[in-house]
């Protein structure tokens, strides 16, 4: 018997400001959706075309308040190529709520405060 990881989820309040975060932060495309037929839900699947691995995002008809992220100590990371200009990016764009220097690495947080580790691709 093997496990293989398949995606990850985040519930989002605004799925259309999401989807725009994503594809601008970190190029993240839709793959696919999925409807439910009375409209109570959506789940909006993207990949980043190099890997299998996918981030779900659901979005609830119903919901009005934050969802409670409690202390926010989990967190998705993601490896760049170029580690400066994705840090510029970020700067731009005023999400990065995070930096550890000594580390070399830093978090973005998205429109719902999910956290997202960037990371230098290491040689």
């Amino acid at each position: 018997m093997q496990f293989t990881f398949a995606h990850n989820n985040f519930n989002v309040l605004n799925l259309e400001k999401s989807l725009i975060f994503y594809k601008e932060a970190l190029q993240l495309d839709e793959v696919r959706r999925v409807e439910a037929p009375d409209g109570s839900f959506v789940l909006v699947f993207l990949g980043d075309r190099k890997t299998p691995h996918q981030l779900e995002l659901t979005w609830m008809k119903d919901r009005r308040e934050p969802y409670n992220l409690g202390d926010n100590e989990f967190h998705l990371a993601f490896k760049v190529d170029d580690f400066a200009a994705a840090h510029a990016l970020h700067e731009k764009m005023g999400c990065i709520c995070f930096e550890n220097k000594a580390m070399g690495i830093y978090f973005i947080n998205d429109p719902d405060d999910y956290w997202i580790e960037i990371v230098p691709q290491r040689r």
